[in-house]
């Protein structure tokens, strides 16, 4: 029961999450301003503002630059707020309990959500035995017996999660939904500046260290590093060049460079050479003490 608790309040993340995860920088009238129509169910500007003023960038950043994303996830999460209410389930208001420490719609979101998955999903001898055999190397060496437990409940939660996946895209599927694309995508900002190619090669030939950061404008991590990197490109002007790759928009300096994760961070020293790289989050302070190595002071 409480492994489909866990999955199941993962979905409910998921879909209250899309609501969340957006900012709208739009003024005038636009309490009705209609983006889409969800089975005769308006989804307005006016509420796209109400949920994003509770989120915390880099997220915000990140779906403001793509409000198709978050209007997905604003669409799944009314259709099965639809669903619950068909069902009969009333908001947490509607019952009037006062204790009710979540949101109305996340309280009826799981409610619902775990009366219509409440069945137990059976897993086989067979198949506990063929996931063994499968991931037997990553068992530590212990025997069937002792792992079986644990491998029946990955398995039972895998289908209780095809299971809602299912379940989800049976009701997008189904779902009369009208988009006004074309106010979606006056809404969208504009992409934080990034390096091109041209400006790779120029700076490998400038005679001063390199400091590269691989990444991509939707990766939480290459978001937090932004502001780092502007305050050392800023501090360090003429002595380091500071450089910002999309890995999706130059594949063949991801490639060329061997990039395997984002955000990588390559340093080259003043003959454009490597010397050093970080995969991952690097605060400010590791990335001045690798740049002072390297003679920058």
């Amino acid at each position: 029961m409480r492994r489909r608790s866990i999955i199941i309040g993962a979905i409910v993340i998921i879909l209250l999450g899309g609501v969340s995860l957006f900012y709208l920088a739009y003024s005038g009238g636009s309490d009705v301003q209609v983006l889409a129509m969800v089975n005769g169910e308006k989804i307005t500007v006016d509420r796209f503002n109400q949920e994003i003023s509770k989120v915390k960038e880099p997220n915000r950043g990140i779906f403001k630059e793509n409000p198709a994303k978050f209007l997905e996830g604003m669409i799944m999460r009314t259709l099965v707020l639809q669903e619950a209410k068909k069902q009969g389930l009333l908001p947490a208001r509607e019952k009037k309990d006062p204790e009710a420490s979540v949101s109305s719609d996340e309280a009826l979101i799981k409610e619902f959500l775990e009366k219509r998955f409440a069945s137990v999903h059976a897993v086989s001898r067979q198949e506990v035995e063929t996931f063994y055999e499968i991931y037997k190397d990553r068992m530590e060496g212990k025997p069937l017996e002792q792992v079986a437990p644990m491998i029946e409940q990955i398995i039972r939660q895998g289908k209780q999660q095809k299971q809602l996946e299912q379940f989800i895209g049976d009701l997008r599927k189904n779902a009369s939904v009208e988009i006004n694309h074309d106010r979606l995508k006056k809404l969208a900002a504009k992409l934080p500046d990034s390096n091109t190619e041209e400006d790779f090669s120029k700076a490998l030939k400038s005679r001063k260290p390199v400091l590269v950061d691989f990444g991509s404008n939707s990766c939480i991590p290459c978001r937090q590093m932004r502001p780092i990197l502007q305050e050392i490109r800023k501090e360090h002007s003429g002595k380091t060049e500071v450089l910002v790759i999309d890995v999706y928009k130059y594949q063949n300096l991801a490639r060329e460079h061997k990039i395997r994760i984002i955000p990588t961070l390559i340093f080259f020293d003043s003959n454009g050479k490597e010397v050093h790289r970080h995969q991952g989050f690097m605060s400010k302070k590791v990335i001045l003490e690798q740049l002072k190595k390297m003679g920058v002071n």
